[in-house]
């Protein structure tokens, strides 16, 4: 079997070690005849110019790289079916019609549920029990074409964006080593998603991951806000005109706690803090203090021994942070050099 991988990020290599090792030919060349991926980046503080993990692998692996979808067809790319795993990129409408194979997407969720970049933060963020991974052939739209394949896994109570990513891709893997031959042999039926209950989801920016500091210091001490916190990366439809409205929540310990596991390793939740208390000037209100950032590292919800209608209350409890410029601590030690911060 010939394959195309489309595929970026190091989290998507044990489905493309997979394949490779799957579906090698008798000669022992691999059933990978080419990658497309993400073309080289300057990243870090020195700009360096970096190469995708797909990419990496590729050429340790003498496998063709091409950073377009456009040039399979310029160099006559021939494959029986190309499999695609956050690739990052949208394929054009013609280079699907003119290439030769079909192209099949991964999508970590249960879709038509959380299409989009970001579906694994949006699952955990809304407090879902089960998630899923979708194989869909892709058409022109996102995450739109018909679904070819699905499998459901649950989420944990302490999975972050990393670990349960990481379950997923590997089950993937593994689905798809044995979907592909009976699905190039016709055996499969692909069936229409249900596109009135899609919901959909961005690329997230470091931006993206703030919590207002007022739903810290409440949650700490066991309040729950009544407000709505609008994720700005997660949309859902409503109504019959098919309108798109941003995804909201109740800034409570739970919602906090699934965010901040959401955000995990990137770009990691934050927030504001004011290290000192209120200056007062004479004659002048009380002028407040820069507040400086502080990443939000680990947390979890705890019940306390108070109840409200017999239910517990349930409170946030901050475990590892790191402020600007400093090191990650535990959230005793940060209480401990900065005894009068407060977040406001």
């Amino acid at each position: 079997m010939k394959i195309v991988f489309f595929g970026t990020p190091e989290y998507v290599l044990p489905i493309l070690e997979s394949l490779h090792k799957s579906f090698k030919n008798p000669k022992s060349e691999s059933g990978i005849v080419a990658v497309v991926t993400q073309k080289p980046k300057p990243t870090g503080r020195k700009q360096i110019i970096t190469y995708s993990p797909v990419d990496a692998w590729a050429h340790k692996k003498n496998v063709p790289i091409f950073y377009k979808s456009e040039d399979l067809i310029k160099n006559r790319v021939k494959a029986d079916i190309g499999v695609l795993a956050a690739y990052g990129e949208f394929i054009p409408k013609f280079v699907i019609s003119h290439l030769s194979f079909v192209i099949l997407n991964i999508h970590p969720s249960l879709l038509p549920l959380w299409r989009g970049s970001s579906p694994v933060q949006a699952s955990i963020i809304a407090g879902d029990k089960i998630t899923g991974a979708t194989i869909i052939k892709i058409d022109e739209l996102l995450d739109h074409g018909p679904i070819v394949s699905a499998f459901k896994e649950e989420i944990l109570p302490d999975d972050t964006n990393e670990s349960l990513r990481k379950r997923l891709f590997e089950r993937s893997a593994e689905v798809a080593v044995a979907l592909l031959p009976a699905y190039i042999k016709g055996k499969i039926t692909p069936r229409p998603q249900l596109h009135e209950k899609a919901t959909y989801t961005t690329q997230i920016k470091k931006s993206d991951a703030f919590i207002p500091p007022k739903y810290i210091s409440a949650n700490l001490q066991g309040e729950t806000l009544q407000a709505q916190w609008e994720i700005p990366f997660m949309n859902t439809k409503y109504s019959q005109a098919s309108l798109i409205k941003n995804y909201s929540l109740v800034p409570n310990a739970y919602t906090l706690d699934c965010f901040i596991r959401a955000m995990q390793p990137w770009p990691v939740s934050w927030t504001y803090v004011q290290l000192g208390k209120r200056q007062e000037v004479k004659g002048k209100q009380s002028l407040p203090l820069r507040g400086k950032r502080l990443k939000i590292l680990k947390a979890h919800v705890e019940k306390t021994q108070f109840t409200v209608h017999r239910s517990p209350y349930t409170k946030l409890v901050l475990d590892e942070v790191q402020l600007e410029g400093k090191n990650p601590v535990s959230w005793k030690q940060f209480k401990e050099a900065y005894t009068t911060a407060i977040f406001e």
